[in-house]
């Protein structure tokens, strides 16, 4: 029986997790704790991070795992980083990004320090910012905008002080994003590439209602690594033996 470890948080990693169950696969699912009330998947479950490169390194030695599936989230560049120095080997699952459609008004920056410096030099001053409560310090001098946050869990300094919170978890709906747009008079929507449908609606709601979008780009993948885009493509690079032969 080969080991997988999954590295996730993601709803990919889960449906991963589940597809892998009961197919001769033991499956360890990593989870980095950073959500208080995470929906786990299928399986062993182990949860905090593994301290660096070396840490994660010795615990594939010490748990004998065979290959490691690096399912986070699309800017988990730190973890990714360590999978791929590991000594295993790694099969990247990324969903794809989201690409701009007609009547999409899309600004693409590289970086959170990127939006950051766009935001000041512009003249919006209501933004909804939906990068994630890990990246608000990027957003902690823009005093002169007020913005409008969205997480999971709550938010902690450094951040924006002008700021309002809300907790919600994904699915939206493109009804609910258009109508909290227009109730916050939000002018600009900031987010990450994520890709994916569960966070797709204000991409949607902001074409519908003439809003620009200021899309952070993904960080690069580790070159050599190979890259799948679905859960079902994972499996069978897992079932066909190429996840204990090939690798990063």
């Amino acid at each position: 029986m080969r080991t997988v470890l999954i590295l996730g948080g993601t709803g990919e990693a889960r449906r991963l997790a589940e597809a892998l169950a009961g197919t001769g696969f033991r499956v360890i699912s990593s989870l980095a704790g950073r959500v208080a009330d995470p929906v786990l998947p299928p399986g062993e479950v182990r949860v905090g991070g593994f301290g660096g490169p070396a840490g994660l390194a010795g615990y594939v030695r010490a748990t004998r795992v065979d290959v490691v599936v690096d399912a986070t989230h699309p800017f988990a560049a730190r973890i990714s980083a360590s999978a791929a120095a590991a000594g295993v080997p790694l099969l990247l699952l990324r969903r794809p990004g989201w690409t701009a459609g007609p009547g999409d008004v899309w600004h693409r920056v590289p970086t959170l320090d990127a939006a950051a410096a766009f935001i000041a030099r512009s003249p919006f001053e209501r933004v909804f910012l939906t990068t994630g409560r890990q990246g608000l310090a990027a957003f902690a001098d823009l005093a002169a905008r007020w913005f409008l946050v969205r997480s999971v869990d709550p938010v902690a300094p450094p951040h924006p002080p002008r700021l309002e919170s809300l907790l919600d978890r994904g699915p939206f709906s493109v009804d609910g994003e258009s109508a909290l747009l227009r109730s916050y008079s939000i002018q600009l929507l900031v987010t990450k590439d994520s890709g994916g449908d569960m966070t797709a609606a204000k991409l949607t709601a902001a074409r519908r209602l003439g809003l620009p979008v200021l899309m952070v780009d993904r960080p690069p993948v580790t070159p050599g690594v190979p890259v799948v885009a679905s859960v079902e493509d994972a499996v069978t690079f897992l079932r066909t033996g190429d996840g204990g032969t090939g690798g990063g």
